[in-house]
Formats: C-alpha cells, sequence, structure tokens
C-alpha cells in the first residue's frame, strides 16, 4: 500500500511537471501559427491513414444555405492522406524580425480601379499568366507562388515570354528560405530573386515531373540538390539568371492589393488552408468546415463579384487542372478570409544580366 501511494505521488508530480511544460511552450506555439500556420506542428498519427477526402465535407458544405461555394471529389487528392496533404502546404510563418525590414507598398485612393480584372485578358500576349502548374509532392508552394509571379511580370513589364526555374529557387535558396520541400517563406523567395537571380525553367527543370499520381508515391520528396548547371550542355548557369529589382510587401487593404495587380501584374499570396479547402470545386470559398491544415501560397491575378453578389479574388494555384475549378479558385474578397489579404508579396523585374535583345519590340534577355 505505501508502495503504490509512493509511486501515485511520483506520478502526480510528473504529471504536474509535464503541465507546467506545456504552460510554458503553449503560447509561443499559438504565437508561431499566426498568421500562417506551421503544418509541422500537427502531424498526429491519424493523418497517417485518414483521407482527406472526406464525404461528410462535401456533405456539410454542400448543404450549408451560406456557404456559396460547392465541394466535390478532387481527383488530385483522390489517394492523398491528411499527413501527405499537410505536407504539400508549404508557407512558414515569417519571422517579425524579417518583416520589420520589408517595406509595405500603399497606393493613392485616387486610383479608379475597375469592378472586375483578370490578368489573363488584360495582358493576353502574356501566356504564363494562365498556366495551371504541378508542385507534386513537395511542400513548395512558396516558391511557385513566386516564380509564377516574376515570369509574368518579366511578359507585363518586358516583353518576354519566359518560364523561370522553381526548382533554382527550391534547391538553391537554401537555409535564407526556409526547408525546401517542406516549407519556405514566400517574402525570402523574392529576395532570393533580387540577390541571385533565378535561371531559366530550361536550364533547371522542375525535379518532380510526375506529381504524386505514380506508384508507391510517398509522403514527401527530399529536397533536391542545389547543382548550379544547366541541364542543356550548351548553357551557362550565370547567363540564365534573371532577377527582381526589389522585394516588397501590399499593404493588406485590398484597394493597395488591386492596385499593385492593376499596375505591376500578379501578386504571390499565403493564406491558411483548412480541410473543407481540399474538396473545393467551384464558386466563392470562404472557411465552412474542417479544422486547420498548414499555410499555402498561390498566385492572386484578379478580382470580382459573383451573382450572388459576393465579391471576390480570382487565384491561380499548382494542384494541377483535376483540383478545383480547372486549377483556379476564387476566395471571398474584403474579410481577410483565412488571412488571404495579410501576406501578400512581389518585386519587379530587372533588367540586371540583359545581354542581347529577345523577341519583341521592347525588353532585352539572355535565350
Amino acid at each position: 500500500m505505501h508502495k503504490n501511494k509512493k509511486m501515485s505521488g511520483t506520478l502526480q508530480q510528473l504529471l504536474l511537471l509535464f503541465v507546467v511544460f506545456l504552460s510554458a511552450v503553449g503560447p509561443q506555439v499559438v504565437r508561431a501559427v499566426k498568421p500562417i500556420p506551421s503544418s509541422n506542428l500537427r502531424v498526429g498519427e491519424a493523418d497517417n491513414s485518414i483521407r482527406i477526402v472526406q464525404e461528410d465535407i462535401i456533405d456539410t458544405v454542400n448543404k450549408h444555405p451560406d456557404a456559396g461555394w460547392t465541394a466535390a471529389h478532387n481527383p488530385y487528392f483522390a489517394n492523398y492522406t491528411i499527413a501527405q496533404f499537410k505536407h504539400i502546404l508549404g508557407v512558414k510563418p515569417t519571422p517579425q524580425n524579417v518583416l520589420a525590414d520589408v517595406p509595405a507598398k500603399t497606393y493613392s485612393r485616387s486610383l479608379k480601379l475597375p469592378k472586375e480584372f483578370d490578368a489573363r485578358s488584360q495582358w493576353s500576349h502574356c501566356s504564363t499568366i494562365g498556366n495551371i502548374l504541378d508542385q507534386g509532392h513537395c511542400g513548395s508552394c512558396w516558391a511557385f507562388g513566386a516564380v509564377e509571379c516574376l515570369q509574368d511580370r518579366f511578359c507585363i513589364h518586358m516583353n518576354m515570354s519566359i518560364s523561370l526555374s522553381v526548382n533554382d529557387l527550391l534547391a538553391c535558396c537554401g537555409f535564407m528560405c526556409g526547408d525546401g520541400c517542406d516549407g519556405g517563406y514566400p517574402i525570402m523567395a523574392w529576395r532570393y530573386f533580387v540577390q541571385n537571380g533565378v535561371v531559366t525553367d530550361e536550364c533547371d527543370p522542375y525535379f518532380d515531373q510526375v506529381g504524386c499520381q505514380h506508384p508507391g508515391c510517398e509522403p514527401a520528396y527530399s529536397t533536391p540538390v542545389c547543382e548550379k548547371k544547366c541541364k542543356l550542355q550548351n548553357q551557362v548557369w550565370e547567363e540564365k539568371k534573371h532577377f527582381s529589382v526589389n522585394a516588397y510587401r501590399i499593404n493588406s487593404d485590398p484597394h493597395d492589393i488591386m492596385s499593385e495587380i492593376y499596375k505591376n501584374g500578379p501578386v504571390e499570396v499565403a493564406f491558411t488552408v483548412y480541410e473543407d479547402f481540399a474538396h473545393y470545386k467551384s464558386g466563392v470559398y470562404k472557411h465552412i468546415t474542417g479544422g486547420m491544415m498548414g499555410g499555402h501560397a498561390v498566385k492572386l491575378i484578379g478580382w470580382g463579384t459573383s451573382d450572388a453578389g459576393e465579391d471576390y479574388w480570382l487565384l491561380a494555384n499548382q494542384w494541377n487542372r483535376g483540383w478545383g475549378d480547372d486549377g483556379y479558385f476564387k476566395i471571398i474578397r474584403g474579410k481577410n478570409e483565412c488571412g488571404i489579404e495579410e501576406d501578400v508579396v512581389a518585386g519587379m523585374p530587372s533588367t540586371k544580366n540583359m545581354v542581347r535583345n529577345y523577341g519583341g519590340s521592347s525588353g532585352t534577355a539572355v535565350v
């Protein structure tokens, strides 16, 4: 009996120590997941066996009177577990000391903006704006969003049709950008463009060309190795670099975000993803049901208002065309839904490293 009491006392002490430990680390964990959560904090054992596509989520959304969007079985995630889904949500919370150094851009309220806008039609000669890519099973969304926006802006401002390399940024940015396939910081991708530039996709193509569709697909690929060498032997790595002039945030007011897109082209945005987002098919998304999964980065290309009178943002995802509305989605505008308006970044294309005429009437580049 005495021995049992002693053991009971020891257990109580251990429990007390555990509670004290939790209360000590709790606030830091909570702070770290705002505004963008770190999915690595919440991968439980069950996540490896439960599928992300769930019938009850589809039913809940489609029966909700105020949802404003339709949920469905997205073929892209047919075989994904929750753990696999969390892994591709690769936006890490940007450290506050980093953000303090980044200028936030604002625009005059006198700038008149259209009620609806689509960068694909505004700059119809720029085919890259409408491309839907595939990040595969690597948490590289932070790199895709940045590279896609920069290549669009090279076309918009310099009349250059180029595809830039996600692989260069993903493999070679290293610790400055985060952890490669395990997630990164969108603003640091743009700083990499300023300091190091990024080569063409032809020089350094994306390492995972098959996505998560092939047999034996694992939850994750490790980050590719930085080789700093073009795949084509007659191309020189340094000559294929394309730079950004700057790296900046856009103020979270919708007018400022719209003005930036209207004047300069698509921007990269990061937001918090919940389980129901994996099931998006059409309409104007707003979070209805399901747990928080992680932070994701995409390309914001326009805005408008639905027939039901809901203001929305128009965005291109990089989960191929088997997800969502042919690879695109709309999300409610003006309410900072899922933090969509508070983490907007971009930069302007640079003439640095351009040595001879490229194509059209304006702009020069290495080809």
